[in-house]
């Protein structure tokens, strides 16, 4: 058994965009649209898997668009994405210089949570150890759900 990727449905393209490609750092690898079907499939990849993405078709994370409108809801039952990154802080921080809510802080220096546009949860993990405890973290409440 292989993972391949993990599909969730986005209301609005340019924004899911924006926020999983611009903020989040990943990278669009592959799109098809079904005139039939009535849907756009977007596969992006994070930074670290964009040639595994392109050449093995994972693991990816597929965006659904379907150009019907739909209420999705809060997305709590689907659960949460995860990704593994180099600098915890340094990532929530540019989360929020580019307007992301930090959900649940990097507290411990080893877990943070966001949501996307569609609120789905994210998990952002510290690669390796995780990193010593420091402000404005350390102090920093928590902020909706997750």
């Amino acid at each position: 058994m292989r993972y391949l990727h993990t599909m969730v449905r986005v209301a609005d393209v340019e924004r899911a965009l924006d926020f999983y490609c611009n903020k989040m750092g990943m990278t669009e690898v592959r799109r098809s649209e079904s005139e039939a079907g009535r849907f756009t499939l977007i596969f992006l990849a994070a930074s670290d898997d964009v040639e595994a993405g392109r050449s093995r078709s994972a693991p990816l994370l597929e965006l659904t668009y379907n150009w019907d409108p739909e209420e999705y809801g809060t997305g709590r039952n689907f659960g949460h994405l995860a990704y593994e990154v180099d600098d915890i802080y340094a990532f929530c921080q540019k989360l929020m210089d580019g307007g992301v809510t930090i959900n649940r802080p990097p507290r411990d220096g080893r877990m943070a949570f966001v949501k996307s546009p569609d609120n789905i949860s994210i998990e952002i993990l510290q690669k390796g150890e995780a990193k010593a405890p420091a402000e404005p973290w350390s102090s920093m409440p928590n902020t909706g759900t997750w």
